[in-house]
């Protein structure tokens, strides 16, 4: 259960939304705490008041965004069934087509920050117990093609580059 949910009246909910669409659009470096506090309409005190810095409110923001993805993906791994090939490229789509349809290519499509764990790819190596380092490797060419739509290719060009991997992954 979530311990907080954006309220879009609230400054740290105008923060919290104006930074989705901000780092889902634009890359991390390329976004101003002025233009965060102007999109919320807030002051930059606001920002630091909230969450410290720029960067602790795009890991609040990021962990959120990512959590909705990993949510999409599980469901998608568990309705394609035992074939893990079509699976694994199912969630992959899932992903994909989220991330698209709500502007996240920035924000989803850049590996996570720091030296933590890749919650994605720890989730697709789950998937492919047999080979884990393969997680590694899709979520790399899955953030890969978001990089291409956000760079203007378009999407269904992309869908269709991922949906042709041809995954032919080990049994588990």
């Amino acid at each position: 259960m979530r311990e907080w949910m954006p309220v879009s009246s609230s400054p740290r909910g105008r923060l919290a939304l104006a930074a989705v669409k901000e780092f889902g659009a634009r890359p991390f470096d390329e976004v101003t705490v002025a233009e965060l506090a102007a999109a919320a309409q807030v002051t930059t005190g606001a920002l630091y008041h909230h969450f410290e810095s720029k960067l602790g409110l795009y890991a609040f923001v990021r962990a959120d965004v990512e959590r909705r993805l990993l949510d999409r993906m599980e469901g998608a791994l568990t309705a394609a069934g035992p074939d893990r090939s079509a699976a694994v490229t199912s969630a992959l789509l899932v992903g994909l087509d989220f991330a698209v349809r709500e502007g996240f290519l920035r924000i989803l499509g850049d590996p996570p920050a720091g030296t933590g764990p890749d919650p994605l790819a720890e989730m697709l190596a789950e998937a492919v117990p047999a080979a884990p380092l393969l997680g590694r490797v899709l979520a790399a060419a899955w953030r890969a093609a978001l990089a291409a739509v956000a760079e203007g290719e378009p999407p269904d060009q992309v869908r269709a580059a991922v949906a042709a991997l041809g995954l032919r992954l080990p049994d588990a």
